[in-house]
């Protein structure tokens, strides 16, 4: 279980975004978060201002990036508020949950429910990245 700051990924980063309730890292054709400890992260609240800087940084509605939740921390989610990214004409190209626990994977379960794209759980941070490496190299080959 390990933060992308202490990894040798860290490095990659092309940019990094700090807020109030947790980092953002963005490396070329995906994101990866990192949600602070008690955090109750919903769109309202966190989500929308995160896509929207996202998507400005990057010049795109998401179609072209992976997002990978590197769950480091509890703290809760809402998983229906997976509706209003979509609603909101968002979309991803995958999405990846990197989870260190039990009830980590369960929420991931649930949360599959509501997300529209490929989505994928993992133990470790480091299958996730070369899982969205792949994913991104193949887009860009179709």
């Amino acid at each position: 279980m390990g933060r992308l700051k202490d990894s040798v990924f860290y490095h990659d980063a092309i940019h990094e975004i700090n807020y109030s309730f947790g980092d953002f890292y963005l490396f070329d054709g995906f994101v990866i978060a990192e949600v602070y400890e008690g955090v109750t992260f919903t769109w309202d609240n966190h989500g929308k201002k995160v896509v929207e800087d996202i998507a400005y940084l990057y010049d795109t509605n998401g179609h072209d990036l992976i997002f990978i939740s590197n769950r480091i921390n509890s703290y809760s989610i809402k998983p229906t508020d997976w509706r209003k990214f979509f609603k909101n004409r968002y979309v991803l190209n995958g999405y990846a949950v990197v989870s260190y626990s039990t009830i980590g994977n369960s929420i991931a379960l649930l949360e599959k429910l509501f997300i529209k794209t490929q989505s994928k759980r993992f133990n470790s941070l480091e299958d996730a990245i070369e899982w969205a490496k792949g994913v991104s190299s193949n887009r860009m080959v179709s």
